[in-house]
């Protein structure tokens, strides 16, 4: 057995890959505070190190050592775990997705992904769903009425809005003829799937702000209805794992758009120069992250039931017609 190619490597890139989402999303919060200041003629963070960089390190240290507090009536092992959960989900989402064409080191040729699966999108979309258990646990453990209420809407929210996320998808793979992430990347070497699939990709989009659980679909955590619904009894570290997990996954979210929809790392010159693509692969993922942020600055909150009639009603029944005149598309041009 090459343990080198077969543990060794694929152990490196897992640790890499871990250690830079981690970043990515401790970051992105930097970035958003940075980013609705300006939009809101405002500084931002400024005073934690330049540019309040070090804003970051000064919030980890604070939640990290605040400290701990858990209500005597919540169930504890699945409180304690249900934090845990949600960042383990999110962490191995990307372990399929390709983020630069293949280097040469070493006299050995190593893939700038972890795994090549077949079934890369259908892994995508079963590990992605098992994210919201963390929410329904911690919800549930908590043994609080607001934090159940905001746990049941998660649940309701993530499956409304993962079936036109679903059909996106499904127009995508008609046009693709993969399942394998990196094979849909590698087949946007001239034309980007965004260009074949605009209205997938919108719709994509949006389903995408409501798995994230993001302003305008923030319903979850409404501070002003739930206080903080499935994270009011938690405090300190947990809470802070619950925060991590709904970033990372706004950077694994955007990852996946710019693999899916954006060419992934192609770029000019990116199969000459593999860090060129990684890096032009870095600026579709912040493009994607900007949207994120955008959207937040620009759009209120909406109401629970608009939330669930605008994806059944509307989002479903588009995503619907997408997917037919897509086939139809595929099969005439065939």
């Amino acid at each position: 057995m090459d343990w080198m190619n077969y543990v060794i490597i694929p152990l490196i890139k897992s640790i890499v890959l871990v250690l830079v989402l981690l970043g990515g999303a401790g970051y992105m919060t930097w970035g958003e505070r940075k980013l609705c200041a300006r939009f809101q003629v405002r500084y931002g963070p400024n005073r934690a190190g330049k540019f309040g960089l070090l804003q970051l390190v000064a919030d980890a240290g604070k939640l990290f050592f605040k400290e701990e507090f858990i209500p005597a009536t919540v169930d504890r092992v699945v409180y304690v775990l249900a934090p845990m959960l949600s960042v383990f989900v999110v962490l191995v989402l990307l372990a399929v997705v390709p983020f630069g064409p293949d280097i040469h080191l070493f006299g050995r040729t190593i893939h700038l992904y972890v795994a090549d699966v077949n079934i890369g999108i259908l892994y995508v979309l079963a590990v992605g769903g098992i994210g919201i258990y963390g929410v329904v646990f911690g919800g549930w453990a908590s043994n609080n009425n607001y934090s159940l209420l905001g746990a049941l809407r998660t649940t309701a929210q993530i499956i409304s809005y993962e079936l036109p996320m679903g059909l996106a998808v499904v127009s995508l793979l008609l046009v693709a003829g993969s399942f394998s992430v990196v094979d849909i990347v590698n087949r946007q070497s001239r034309v980007w799937y965004v260009v074949l699939q605009p209205l997938g990709f919108i719709i994509y989009f949006i389903a995408t702000l409501a798995e994230t659980k993001r302003s305008p679909f923030d319903l979850p955590e409404t501070e002003n209805e739930l206080i903080s619904g499935f994270a009011t009894e938690y405090g300190g570290i947990k809470f802070a794992l619950f925060f991590l997990s709904e970033y990372a996954h706004i950077v694994v979210a955007s990852a996946l758009a710019a693999a899916l929809f954006l060419g992934g790392w192609h770029g000019p010159f990116a199969a000459q120069y593999p860090l060129l693509g990684v890096f032009y692969f870095v600026v579709k993922i912040v493009v994607m992250l900007f949207l994120f942020v955008w959207v937040r600055a620009s759009l209120p909150r909406i109401r629970y039931d608009e939330l669930m009639s605008f994806s059944w009603k509307f989002l479903v029944p588009l995503a619907l017609l997408n997917l037919a005149v897509t086939a139809v598309a595929v099969v005439a041009l065939a």
